[in-house]
């Protein structure tokens, strides 16, 4: 059973949100918030798999609910999937490098939105390749996104490695990046495993921000 928390200051969006997501026999609504502290608080109390986390919502927004929630050693386990009306929100990039696994829009169908939560439930990122790009370029490109320092154990990665984690930052599968670098599909899984350890990534979201932060890929050039 996936249990999911839902956070939207309106109680309508909510009630949808629950309605679909109850009416599945392996998804389960455990909590739902109305702003961004309530998130956070009853997301250590239920310990849900994923929160469906809107990113406006007034006092604490998603944004800051989000780091709180991936700062909870007890919640390394919990996936945060951002709501937004926009694909191109301002937030959303502050989101992902807060440790969220991904986007969802708004006007999402039922069935994309509970594709999405079994995909993060079982670890992998919600970026589709092309939004990944635009997304992630728009923001790494404002000289204030960028950090000042390489992220930790950037040093370590091998040629082979940094080649995996440049296809990750594409937004690539494990399957398509076996087929790009010419290695099994097991092999692929098998390096992105070792980014993750080493680059203490939360999950491949978090990978796909790392490659342009360092430099692995540049911007517009990917």
């Amino acid at each position: 059973m996936i249990r999911v928390l839902l956070a939207d200051d309106q109680a309508l969006v909510r009630a949808g949100f629950r309605a679909l997501l109850d009416a599945e026999d392996d998804v389960e609504v455990v909590a739902e918030a109305g702003d961004g502290a309530e998130a956070a608080r009853l997301a250590r109390t239920t310990r849900p798999d994923v929160v469906l986390m809107d990113i406006r919502m007034p006092g604490v927004d998603g944004l800051e609910a989000t780091r709180r929630i991936v700062a909870d050693p007890d919640l390394a386990g919990t996936r945060i999937i951002i709501l937004t009306t926009f694909d191109l929100d301002e937030y959303v990039f502050g989101a992902l490098r807060a440790g969220a696994s991904g986007f969802l829009l708004k006007d999402t169908n039922p069935e994309d939105l509970l594709a999405a939560v079994r995909v993060v439930a079982e670890g992998e990122a919600l970026l589709a390749p092309k939004i990944t790009r635009r997304l992630i370029e728009q923001f790494v490109e404002q000289p204030a996104a960028a950090p000042s320092e390489p992220p930790p154990g950037l040093d370590t990665l091998t040629d082979r490695e940094r080649e995996v984690l440049a296809a990750v930052g594409r937004g690539l599968s494990n399957a398509e990046i076996g087929e790009e670098l010419f290695m099994s599909h097991a092999t692929a899984k098998t390096h992105v495993s070792r980014l993750l350890a080493k680059l203490d990534a939360r999950d491949r979201a978090q990978l796909v921000v790392l490659a342009y932060e360092s430099g692995v890929i540049v911007p517009g050039a990917a």
